[in-house]
């Protein structure tokens, strides 16, 4: 038995009641505030998709600043002669197109891609100023030099090993993946079109069938993208480097995905964007177009580059990129039909050599050759 007395319980010696909801208060908050705060960090560690114009131009300066780039740069090819690119930051984005979307086609699968690494983009599609300056060929003053160059795609291959022999930059230019193209055609829209879904907008950002006349007009006169990339709709189909493969989507990888290894539906490559004579439903993001490289009759494709980032020295002379050889002859594969018109969808005629894709799909006026 202790020889001190217990000590005297008062009231005064207790915590009123008043005390203690003031304490069960400040507890209750402390662990809202840190359970916000873990919960924001984890809700930063879950990729967005989509996101706006301003979150894209974030992750751009964010890039930019991690990799201490310019978000812009310029390339100057002599005689006043610029080739101006933008920062394309990394991401993972739904590729394709919902069975719902106005203007789908069956190879347009919708499946998650993810793009690894930053690249620089062209701001603009090649020009024949860009174009003539880099092959050393007179410019044509009846045309100008701001208007598209219509171009093959192993012409295209044969202007991108030229410009890395001839470039001083650090790192390799070549024609964009279609990932990488809809990837920087998007700029984080899973709608339609880079702003959205409705057709009535696609004048201000496309040079297409409603306005262009029939005709090309010169780049970067309508609006540019959230990422400051200007015709990614409309105006001409760009090359990618990927062989074509209407299927492919089923089997590709979700990383950095390069297309087929190998012909798969002829000799086909594949485009993108649209054109001036397309339908809107031909100008999607997700829409799909397929030529034969070395056809030059075509009279609406042209290309724009992409810059690798922190990549290796320009390639070797006589040497492609994009780690396949242009073909030197494009034959069409057993059971992919030739024939000449204009592409289905298009509000005039043409001259090019269509190739019907698999699944005896329409060429791609709506989307795809």
């Amino acid at each position: 038995m202790s020889p001190f007395p217990p000590p005297e319980v008062t009231d005064a010696s207790m915590p009123s009641r008043h005390d203690r909801c003031l304490t069960g208060f400040y507890v209750v908050i402390s662990c809202l505030l840190i359970l916000g705060f873990l919960g924001g960090w984890f809700w930063t560690l879950i990729p967005k998709w989509p996101f706006d114009a301003e979150e894209a131009r974030r992750r751009q300066t964010a890039t930019a600043k991690r990799l201490g780039l310019p978000i812009e740069k310029t390339v100057d090819l002599g005689k006043g002669v610029m080739l101006e690119l933008v920062l394309i930051p990394p991401g993972q984005f739904d590729m394709g197109s919902p069975p719902t979307e106005a203007g789908r086609q069956g190879d347009e699968i919708l499946h998650r891609a993810r793009i690894t690494k930053a690249f620089y983009m062209a701001r603009y599609e090649i020009t024949e100023g860009v174009w003539n300056r880099v092959m050393d060929r007179p410019l044509n003053p009846l045309s100008g030099s701001k208007f598209p160059q219509n171009i093959t795609w192993v012409e295209s291959r044969a202007f991108v090993d030229k410009l890395n022999k001839a470039s001083k930059e650090q790192g390799c230019f070549r024609l964009p993946t279609e990932a990488e193209w809809e990837w920087a055609c998007r700029a984080g829209s899973n709608g339609r079109f880079c702003f959205g879904d409705n057709d009535n907008m696609l004048g201000e950002y496309a040079w297409y069938s409603a306005n262009s006349g029939g005709m090309a007009r010169p780049v970067g006169t309508r609006k540019p993208n959230a990422w400051g990339l200007y015709d990614m709709h409309g105006n001409k189909w760009e090359w990618c480097s990927d062989w074509c493969s209407a299927s492919y989507y089923t089997k590709s990888p979700k990383d950095d995905p390069q297309g087929p290894s190998k012909p798969v539906e002829g000799s086909l490559r594949v485009l993108r964007g649209g054109y001036y004579d397309a339908l809107p439903a031909g100008c999607r993001s997700a829409c799909r177009y397929y030529g034969d490289p070395a056809y030059t009759s075509y009279s609406y494709c042209g290309f724009r580059v992409v810059l690798e980032v922190g990549s290796v020295p320009a390639v070797a002379a006589g040497k492609g990129v994009a780690g396949s050889e242009a073909p030197k002859k494009a034959e069409p594969s057993k059971g992919v039909r030739v024939r000449r018109g204009r592409p289905a969808g298009t509000a005039s005629g043409g001259d090019s050599l269509l190739v019907s894709g698999p699944m005896g799909l329409a060429p791609s006026g709506l989307t795809y050759l």
